[in-house]
């Protein structure tokens, strides 16, 4: 069950029988349209995707400039250049954005609930959901939300009155946000990432930055050169984690040890978090996410104890470098989350000898660093999608030694079929490649959605291919 929340207005606009359109049909934009149409307005629905059905009333692309709306909600996917976005600015029709709705409507309905933030190109979604179980430990009523998964206003809404919400935000919806706050915010990582939505690295940068002017105390990537540098003038309070010895004030790694040497009494001592090894996986960018999950718990006073006993318990979501088998030496796992060039580095460079399945919608992402940085690690690859000529022509120019498959679907493949003869010849391709000793990884560096409808289900139908091409046939041998 959800709140109904008694408020006149939002955003400054009045709501009861207001003509309130919504652009974008998806989850958050469902979700806004039915808290919208609960406090008494009258709700239309734009989306682009023709084939999308919903409950409220559907507006043409036609229809969207004979209305003059109240005001607009824009779903954090739309581009500010959209057309569509260009004429509701020119018409001055005011333009909101959940988050800040889902703000304000939190300061009526739950004024004493408190906001953390976390956002990055890469460990977000992890980050966010060892957070909530380290708060959840600690025997406080918190819930992730955002770009995890569920809407920040159905959680705002939610007749479970949580005391704290961990927020993962991506750069589009930090890009439309403006006046929600939170008690401590943290940056993971910037990276090459939506250059295609945002226009420049700079911008991108400047959505991820733009975090720091509304939260209290920052929890930061100390070895991230974008983070570092992109924070160095602000005022608030900073405290960086690194995988280097922290320095008084840091958190970070001594020895096989995490620890906190900012929120002690005598930052000259450091306390205990966890050992390095009750991580997992033990991997570097792992590490990194649990420091800044205890770093975001020790901002608000979680005791070491409470966050040690929650990393132990923690392990990562689906489709996150998961092992699916290990068969005659031969390690295969998912990593389909992996949807940009630095998430992929990190799953690379976290194994020795890889037959890699890389490959899909770039975004704009420039493949050079990333070639440059795993090349050596690669037995062979295996190029799926759209963009996959973007990583061939690096490995050619660069490791021409390293061999290169090609793979395609069938003419007429759908997506959303249930045969998934595309993902098993992407598998088979890649088990006639592999050796012993070797990781095959799927840790594609793109997007999902020309080929597939989600990394989800990119990584389950390789889950599945796995389990009856590889597994099926080495025990059978």
């Amino acid at each position: 069950m959800a709140i109904t929340p008694a408020l006149s207005t939002v955003g400054g606009v009045t709501i009861a029988h207001a003509q309130l359109l919504v652009l974008g049909g998806g989850v958050t934009g469902r979700s806004v349209a039915q808290v919208l149409s609960n406090m008494g307005a009258e709700v239309s629905l734009y989306d682009e995707n023709e084939n999308s059905t919903f409950e409220f009333n559907r507006v043409t692309i036609n229809e969207l400039s004979n209305i003059n709306w109240a005001a607009a909600v824009v779903s954090p996917g739309w581009r500010p250049s959209h057309p569509v976005i260009a004429d509701l600015r020119n018409r001055e029709i005011p333009l909101l954005n959940e988050i800040d709705l889902a703000w304000e409507i939190k300061q009526q309905v739950a004024p004493e609930q408190k906001w953390l933030a976390i956002t990055g190109t890469n460990g977000k979604t992890t980050t966010v959901e060892l957070t909530e179980s380290i708060l959840k430990a600690a025997g406080i009523n918190a819930f992730a939300c955002g770009n995890v998964g569920t809407p920040v206003i159905d959680a705002v809404t939610s007749e479970q009155k949580y005391d704290y919400l961990i927020l993962e935000l991506s750069s589009f919806q930090l890009h439309w946000s403006e006046s929600a706050e939170f008690v401590a915010g943290s940056i993971l990582n910037i990276a090459l990432d939506h250059i295609d939505w945002h226009g420049s690295f700079a911008e991108y940068a400047k959505s991820k930055l733009d975090l720091l002017s509304r939260s209290v105390t920052a929890i930061l990537n100390g070895d991230d050169a974008a983070v570092v540098e992109g924070s160095q003038h602000w005022q608030g309070r900073k405290v960086f984690y690194t995988l280097q010895t922290p320095k008084p004030g840091e958190i970070g790694l001594v020895e096989d040890l995490l620890v906190d040497r900012s929120f002690v009494i005598d930052p000259m001592e450091a306390a205990m978090i966890c050992e390095l090894t009750e991580v997992q996986p033990t991997a570097p960018h792992s590490v990194s996410n649990a420091l800044a999950a205890a770093g975001l718990a020790r901002a608000i006073g979680v005791d070491h104890e409470v966050i040690r006993s929650a990393i132990k318990k923690f392990r990562p979501g689906r489709h996150r470098i998961e092992l699916v088998l290990e068969e005659n030496g031969i390690r295969w796992i998912d990593d389909s989350k992996a949807t940009n060039p630095h998430a992929a580095q990190a799953s690379v460079m976290s194994e020795l000898s890889v037959v890699w399945i890389a490959g899909g919608l770039a975004k704009g992402a420039e493949m050079s660093d990333l070639i440059a940085q795993v090349g050596s690690r690669l037995r062979a690859v295996v190029l799926i999608g759209t963009d996959r000529e973007l990583i061939a022509h690096e490995l050619q120019s660069n490791f021409p030694n390293v061999s290169i498959v090609r793979v395609d679907p069938q003419p007429g493949h759908d997506r959303s079929s249930a045969d998934n003869e595309f993902m098993n010849q992407i598998v088979t391709e890649a088990k006639q490649l592999a050796q012993k000793g070797d990781a095959v990884l799927l840790a594609p560096a793109c997007a999902s959605m020309d080929q597939f409808l989600s990394y989800g289900d990119r990584g389950d139908r390789f889950a599945k291919s796995v389990r009856e091409i590889v597994g099926k046939n080495d025990n059978a041998s």
